[in-house]
C-alpha cells in the first residue's frame, strides 16, 4: 500500500517548483528513491528513469554521505523535520551543495516514507552554511509547501503554509481543506486538484482569494502550483502543492485594473452630475460601503471664468451610492448642500487639499463629531467603522472632496487604501474637471449664438414671424446655424437662414460674422441672387482659420413684396424653402441650388414667384431634417407632414413641427423660420406716372397733399412735400422716363420716386456760394432715412419720413 492510501505520480513537467528552485522526491524506509520531480531534474541532471528506486546514494557523493542523511532522517522521524547540507553529485560528476528539509510523511499500512526538499546553494561556499543557518532560511522561507492524500485530505505541512494561512499543523493533519480554511475558494482548489491528481498534467500559478486565519479581516491573495506524485510502478501516492502569498502583486495588478476602469466609467460622459455618480457607483462595494462626492459650489457656476475658487467650501451632493438601497446617510441627499463645519476635517481638505483617514472611528471621542451632532447621528446609526476623505484635485484647484465609509466590511481602512482612493479620485478629478470645462465652453457657445441670434423677429406690415432655434446637445456638436429678418425699402422684408460648416465656439463666431455681413449688404437692397454672389467673394478673399470655417457654408435669401406680393428668392448650398398655400397644401420650389461659399466659382441664381396672401413661408436647416437616423427626403417627407396640419397660429404650428420632428438627442443645431405673407390694400398704396417735364413737380407737391389729406397725415405734408419735390426733380433732371411717385401709408411714411436711368445720385455738400446741390442734402436731414435700389428696369429713390406716433 502507498503512503498516501494510494500512488503518487512522478511529474513530467518542469512545474510547479521550477518557479522557487526547490527539487522534491521521496525515499522510502530503505533509502530508496521512489519520487523524483522535474526539479530535482534540473539541478542534479537526472532524469526520473536513472534515479527511480535506485538508493539515494546514487545522487549523492559517496555512501558515507547517503548514511548521514538516513540517519539524521531516522533519528527525527517523529520530530518536525530534519535539515542540513548536503553535498550531491551532479550527473555530469560536479558537486552540488544543497540546503535539504526533510519531514516524515504519515505512515499508512506500516510504510515508512520521507518527503526531502532541496535549494541549490550557489551564493556562498556550502560548507559555510551551518545547519542554524539552514534552519533560519527555511523558517523565513516565502513558499508554503503541503501533501494531501488522494481523497485530498492534509498528510505532511511545512512551517511556511501555517504562516501564510493561518492555523497549526495539528489542526490541518488529516483534514480536508474546507475543514480548516472554509474562507477560501475552497470548490474552486478542491477541483483543480482533482483533475491534476487525473490527468497527471501540473497546474502552476492557479490564485485564488480568501480571509486567511492569521489576518481574518485582510483579504489575501494566494498563487498555487500542484502535481501528482507517483511511485516507480506508477500507483497514485497523492498531491503535493506549493502556496506563495502573491497578495501585493495581486494589489498591484487590481489597483491598475482599477484606475483603467474608473477613468473609462468616468470619461464616458461630460456631464458633471453623470461623471460624479458613476465615480460613486465604481466605488461601491470595491473601495468601500458608502460614497458620496461633494462639488463645490464654483464647479457648477457657468459663469465661472478660469478656475474655481479654494475660499471657504459650499458643497453640493452630485454623486452618491451605497450597499444598502437606501443609502447610509442622512445628512445630504443628491443635490442638497452638505454642511460643512470650521475645523472639520472636510474643511481641511477643501482648505489644504490633502486627505484625511481614519481608519477606527470612535464616534464619542472625536472632537469634530461632536460638533457635528447631524453627521454623528449618522454614523452611530448604522455604526460606521472607518473613514476615508480623499480632496478631488483637478489642475492644482480643488474641486470638492469624496467621502468613502465602511461598517459592512470589518477591516478598516489602511494607508495602502488611502493611496489606492487617492489615485482612483485623482484620475476621475480630471474627468470632473473635463466635464466643468466643457460645461462652461457650451454655456459660453450658447451664450453667444443668443447674442448673435436675433431675440425676436418682430411681425412687420409683410409678414407674421414665429422662430425656433434649438441647439445641439453636444458642444462638439453645437453648429454655427442662424436665421434672420431684415426690413428692407418699400415695405418689403428680407428672410435669411443659414448654416456655418463646422460645429463648435468656431462655427459660433463664424456664424455671427455671416449675419453681420447679410446684414450690412441687405441695406443696399441688393437683389437676392447678387447678394449671395458679395458672400461668396467675402469668403474667397478671407484668409488664414477664418477662411477654413467659412467654407461650406449656406445660405437661402428671400425678398418678399407685400404691394405686389412677389417673392424672390435665391440659395447658397441651402435646402429650399417649403411654401404652405392657403389651402394647407405644401410644396418646396424648384429653386436652382447653388454651390455652398467658397467651393464653387459657379453663379447663383434666383427665382421669383407670386405668393398668395396668407401663405406660408418655412425656411429651415438641415439640422430639422436630417439626423444619423434619417435621410433629407425622409426629413423633408416629414416636414411636408407637419406642416399641413389644420389651422393653428402660427407660433403653436411652429413649435408643433419643431416638436413633431426633433424627438431624440440632437446631434445638430436646427433652426425654423415661419412667415405668413400679408398683403397691403390698395388704400395703403398711391402710385402716380409723372411726365418728364420741370412744370411737373408742383403737380407732384399738390398730389402728395392730397393723398396725406385723406391718410389723415396732414403733420406730414410739409415734408413730404420737399422730399417728394427734390426727389422728382432729381429724375426728371438727371433720369430717364417713365418716371413713377409712389406712397405707401406705413410707419414710417415711404416715398418712392422710379425712374428707368442707372445713375445713381450722391449726397454732396454744398458751399455757402453754390447755387445747387443742396437737394439730397435736404431730403437727408427730413427723412428719417432714404437710399437707392435698382430694378431690372432702372432704379428707385426712396425716403421715409418719420409718422407722428412713430
Amino acid at each position: 500500500m502507498g503512503i498516501l492510501d494510494d500512488s503518487m505520480a512522478h511529474s513530467r513537467s518542469t512545474a510547479p517548483f521550477d518557479l522557487t528552485g526547490v527539487a522534491t522526491c521521496v525515499l522510502d524506509d530503505a533509502g530508496r528513491i521512489i519520487s523524483w520531480t522535474h526539479g530535482a531534474q534540473e539541478i542534479l541532471g537526472f532524469p526520473a528513469g536513472e534515479v527511480l528506486e535506485h538508493p539515494a546514494a546514487h545522487v549523492l557523493v559517496d555512501e558515507e554521505e547517503a548514511t548521514r542523511v538516513l540517519d539524521g532522517v531516522r533519528e527525527r522521524v517523529s520530530s518536525d523535520g530534519w535539515g542540513d547540507v548536503v553535498v550531491a553529485r551532479h550527473r555530469d560528476g560536479r558537486s552540488i551543495p544543497l540546503a535539504v528539509w526533510a519531514s516524515p510523511l504519515n505512515a499508512v499500512g506500516g510504510d515508512r516514507h520521507w518527503l526531502l526538499a532541496a535549494v541549490g546553494i550557489s551564493q556562498a561556499p556550502w560548507a559555510q552554511v551551518t545547519r542554524s543557518m539552514l534552519e533560519q532560511f527555511l523558517a523565513h522561507s516565502p513558499v508554503g509547501m503541503a501533501a494531501m492524500s488522494p481523497d485530498l485530505r492534509y498528510v505532511w505541512v511545512n512551517d511556511a503554509l501555517e504562516r501564510l494561512t493561518g492555523g497549526s499543523r495539528a489542526e490541518r493533519l488529516g483534514k480536508r481543506l474546507s475543514d480548516v480554511q472554509p474562507g477560501l475558494e475552497v470548490e474552486a482548489i478542491e477541483s483543480t486538484m482533482r483533475r491534476v491528481l487525473t490527468t497527471g498534467e501540473p497546474v502552476v500559478d492557479f490564485e485564488y482569494r480568501g480571509f486567511p486565519a492569521a489576518d481574518p479581516h485582510r483579504e489575501h491573495a494566494y498563487s498555487t502550483s500542484y502535481f501528482r506524485l507517483d511511485d516507480i510502478s506508477g500507483r497514485v501516492l497523492g498531491i503535493c502543492f506549493v502556496v506563495i502569498d502573491v497578495t501585493d502583486r495581486w494589489r498591484s495588478r487590481e489597483r491598475i485594473a482599477l484606475l483603467n476602469e474608473v477613468g473609462a466609467r468616468t470619461s464616458s460622459t461630460l456631464d458633471i452630475s453623470d461623471t460624479a455618480q458613476n465615480l460613486a457607483e465604481f466605488s461601491v462595494p470595491r473601495l468601500a460601503d458608502f460614497v458620496s462626492v461633494d462639488l463645490l459650489d464654483t464647479v457648477w457656476d457657468s459663469q465661472t471664468r478660469g478656475h474655481p475658487t479654494c475660499g471657504m467650501p459650499v458643497l453640493r451632493r452630485t454623486g452618491l451610492n451605497s450597499v444598502l438601497a437606501y443609502g447610509a446617510d442622512v445628512v445630504a441627499a443628491v443635490g442638497d448642500v452638505v454642511p460643512v463645519l470650521p475645523a472639520s476635517p472636510w474643511e481641511r481638505c477643501l482648505v489644504e487639499g490633502t486627505s484625511y483617514l481614519e481608519p477606527v472611528l470612535d464616534i464619542e471621542k472625536l472632537r469634530w463629531l461632536a460638533d457635528d451632532p447631524l453627521r454623528a447621528a449618522s454614523y452611530r446609526k448604522y455604526g460606521l467603522r472607518s473613514l476615508m476623505l480623499v480632496p478631488v484635485i483637478a489642475r492644482g484647484n480643488v474641486l470638492g472632496v469624496v467621502s468613502f465609509l465602511r461598517w459592512q466590511r470589518f477591516d478598516p481602512f489602511e494607508r495602502d487604501d488611502l493611496l489606492l482612493a487617492e489615485a482612483v479620485v485623482a484620475r476621475a478629478a480630471t474627468n470632473i474637471d473635463n466635464a466643468r470645462r466643457f460645461t462652461q465652453e457650451r454655456s459660453i457657445a450658447v451664450a453667444l449664438q443668443r447674442d448673435f441670434l436675433p431675440k425676436a423677429l418682430p411681425s412687420s406690415a409683410a409678414v407674421e414671424v414665429a422662430s425656433r432655434y434649438l441647439p445641439a446637445h453636444d458642444i462638439n456638436d453645437l453648429g454655427g446655424d442662424w436665421f434672420d429678418m431684415i426690413p428692407l425699402s418699400g415695405a418689403r422684408v428680407a428672410l435669411v437662414v443659414g448654416d456655418v460648416v463646422g460645429h463648435g465656439i468656431n462655427a459660433v463666431g463664424m456664424m455671427g460674422r455671416f449675419r453681420t455681413a447679410v446684414r450690412t449688404l441687405a441695406s443696399m437692397d441688393l437683389p437676392p441672387d447678387e447678394l449671395l454672389a458679395r458672400l461668396d467673394d467675402l469668403v474667397l478673399t478671407t484668409s488664414g482659420p477664418q477662411r477654413d470655417s467659412a467654407l461650406g457654408a449656406s445660405c437661402l435669401y428671400i425678398v418678399y413684396d407685400p404691394v405686389t406680393r412677389k417673392c424672390v428668392m435665391a440659395r447658397a448650398g441651402h435646402p429650399p424653402p417649403a411654401i404652405v398655400a392657403p389651402d394647407h397644401s405644401v410644396t418646396f420650389p424648384d429653386l436652382p441650388a447653388g454651390p455652398p461659399f467658397g467651393l464653387s466659382a459657379m453663379p447663383f441664381e434666383s427665382m421669383e414667384c407670386d405668393l398668395e396672401e396668407g401663405s406660408i413661408l418655412a425656411l429651415f436647416t438641415d439640422g430639422l431634417t436630417e439626423t444619423h437616423r434619417q435621410t433629407a427626403e425622409v426629413g423633408m417627407d416629414r416636414l411636408r407632414m407637419a406642416l399641413s396640419q389644420r389651422s393653428l397660429p402660427l407660433d403653436e404650428l411652429c413649435g408643433a413641427v419643431v416638436d413633431n420632428l426633433l424627438t431624440g438627442t440632437r446631434d445638430d443645431d436646427a433652426a425654423l423660420v415661419l412667415a405668413r405673407t400679408r398683403r397691403l390694400d390698395t388704400d395703403q398704396v398711391a402710385s402716380w406716372e409723372l411726365p418728364s417735364d420741370p412744370s411737373v413737380v408742383s403737380e407732384a407737391r399738390a398730389l402728395v397733399t392730397r393723398c396725406l389729406s385723406e391718410w389723415e397725415l396732414d403733420d406730414l405734408t410739409i415734408n413730404a412735400e420737399l422730399i417728394v419735390s427734390e426727389l422728382v426733380t432729381n429724375a426728371i433732371r438727371y433720369g430717364e422716363e417713365p418716371i413713377r411717385l409712389r406712397l405707401i401709408r406705413q410707419s414710417p411714411l415711404i416715398c418712392e420716386v422710379f425712374d428707368a436711368s442707372g445713375t445713381s445720385p450722391r449726397l454732396r455738400h454744398a458751399r455757402t456760394t453754390d447755387e445747387g446741390g443742396r437737394g439730397l442734402f435736404l431730403v437727408a436731414q427730413m427723412a428719417h432715412r432714404w437710399g437707392t435700389r435698382y430694378t431690372e428696369e432702372g432704379k428707385v429713390i426712396w425716403a421715409d419720413i418719420d409718422t407722428p406716433h412713430a
